[in-house]
């Protein structure tokens, strides 16, 4: 039986259609679940939609719309990008499924009662919208929310409160000890500085009366649960539920950093409280700004995924620059003319030239000597994705094909004062590296990988190229 794998993105909330912001986290996700699919795993791909709380309710009202019908609108563009950046998830959880979601979220919240960590109070402080969190004095810059740029509402109000205090030296603990892991380091101090502080107590609900938009509190018609409380549970809902998550919880979520707080402490704070196993990776990526700007709608600088792969004739150029350009766990920067720089010098002038001709040659031949000259980069590639820096294993693959380029300048095996043998020998090692190169792009760029490699044959210890690849990449 194969070894499992559980990966899962953060679920998008839909407040707004899908942006590269969350097209990065998807491809991310994308290329660690066909990696490890490509070794063998029984890999679990997830993904969703976060569709409850109060900007949701104020977005829908805005709209002229019900909460539900603005919902299954933006959900179904969230899930559109399956096909336009040729995704491969298995499941799409929505929080608002009645059936699959919120009996486990309900469950989930009668664990955490049953442990005594959930208690009534009078909860009087600051809410943020934006954020759909309760923050305090210290975490506003201005008198406004650091990230939203909003002031947030003053609010007193009769909640539910779960008892996260408790939990702060056991998950430091666990942080420390990287039996929770966070990538990238920077990220894991930021939360143990975090925990150092001392945790709150934080409300789990909201009167429904004040926001009907959400899972009821079981037991408790007077209540909606916290979006958070609510939206955190769907990495258990939408695999199978509780047995499920036992029996192998998540290998790795990857999230932005705006919402490491919420995975990083309140979300295993919740597990340990159910006694229930934590996620074993948390792997943490940065924002993507445009020229230079935060994207905002205010803006009008988002930049729309499927508007991109209509422009570049498919996802793979997309893919690409995202996954490329985009430092791993760091911010990165788009603009147009990166991405066209991107496009011709990696994918037109780089793997689409060396794909177009080397087959050109090498089809001329019956069959060639496979020579596995790649075990190097092979392995930087491995090493790096098993590391989550993706960035690092696709520069490996490029190197690769650069090597591979060196080696047809060198040589030069269409010149006709190359000998028979030194003609045959330069093919078979180019060929090789031609296949090679294909198979580690399968995680990233999968429509490139398949159209070389359905051009390619591995017989024995031969390897055949059955005719002259076209130009994958056609120019700028």
């Amino acid at each position: 039986m194969s070894e499992k794998f559980y990966v899962t993105t953060s679920i998008a909330y839909v407040n707004a259609p899908p942006h590269i912001g969350f097209a990065l986290e998807s491809v991310q996700a994308d290329v660690l679940a066909r990696f490890y699919r490509q070794s063998g795993k029984d890999v679990y791909f997830l993904t969703g939609t976060d569709e409850h709380g109060a900007k949701i309710a104020r977005a829908a009202e805005e709209a002229g719309a019900t909460p539900e019908k603005l919902t299954d609108n933006l959900s179904g563009k969230f899930k559109n990008l399956k096909k336009a950046l040729n995704l491969s998830w298995d499941n799409f959880v929505r929080t608002s499924d009645q059936k699959a979601h919120w009996p486990v979220a309900q469950e989930i919240w009668n664990m955490i009662l049953k442990a005594g960590d959930l208690e009534q109070k009078i909860y009087k402080g600051l809410y943020c919208v934006g954020c759909e969190a309760f923050i305090t004095e210290k975490d506003l810059v201005n008198g406004k929310c650091a990230i939203h740029q909003t002031a947030p509402e003053k609010i007193e109000e009769k909640n539910w409160f779960f008892k996260l205090s408790k939990y702060g030296k056991e998950l430091e603990k666990k942080i420390k000890s990287d039996e929770l892991k966070i990538v990238p380091e920077s990220r894991k101090n930021e939360v143990l500085s975090f925990l150092k502080e001392g945790l709150d107590d934080v409300s789990f609900s909201r009167p429904s009366k004040d926001l009907k938009w959400g899972v009821p509190v079981p037991g408790d018609d007077t209540q909606t649960m916290y979006v958070w409380a609510d939206a955190l549970t769907n990495y258990i809902s939408g695999y199978g539920g509780i047995k499920a998550w036992e029996k192998h919880p998540a290998d790795i979520h990857i999230i932005g950093k705006d919402i490491l707080r919420f995975h990083a402490i309140i979300w295993p704070a919740m597990l340990l409280s159910a006694k229930l196993s934590l996620p074993k990776n948390i792997y943490v990526h940065g924002f993507i700004t445009v020229d230079r700007q935060k994207m905002s709608k205010s803006l009008g600088n988002t930049i729309s995924p499927f508007d991109l792969v209509e422009m570049y004739k498919g996802a793979d150029a997309v893919r690409y620059f995202l996954l490329r350009e985009i430092p791993s766990s760091e911010d990165g920067d788009f603009n147009y003319i990166k991405f066209k720089e991107r496009y011709n010098g990696d994918l037109a002038n780089g793997i689409g030239n060396f794909a177009s001709r080397v087959s050109t040659l090498a089809c001329k031949e019956k069959e060639l000597e496979y020579k596995k000259s790649s075990l190097k980069y092979v392995e930087l590639v491995e090493n790096n994705l098993n590391n989550f820096s993706i960035d690092k294993a696709l520069v490996a693959i490029m190197d690769l094909v650069r090597y591979g380029d060196g080696i047809m300048a060198a040589e030069k095996p269409w010149d006709k004062a190359v000998t028979e043998q030194n003609r045959r020998k330069c093919l078979s090692a180019l060929a090789s590296i031609l296949y090679d190169s294909a198979n580690l792009l399968n995680p990233f760029l999968p429509e490139t990988s398949e159209k070389i490699l359905e051009n390619m044959e591995i017989k024995g210890k031969k390897i055949i190229v059955k005719k002259k690849i076209e130009n994958l990449f056609p120019r700028l």
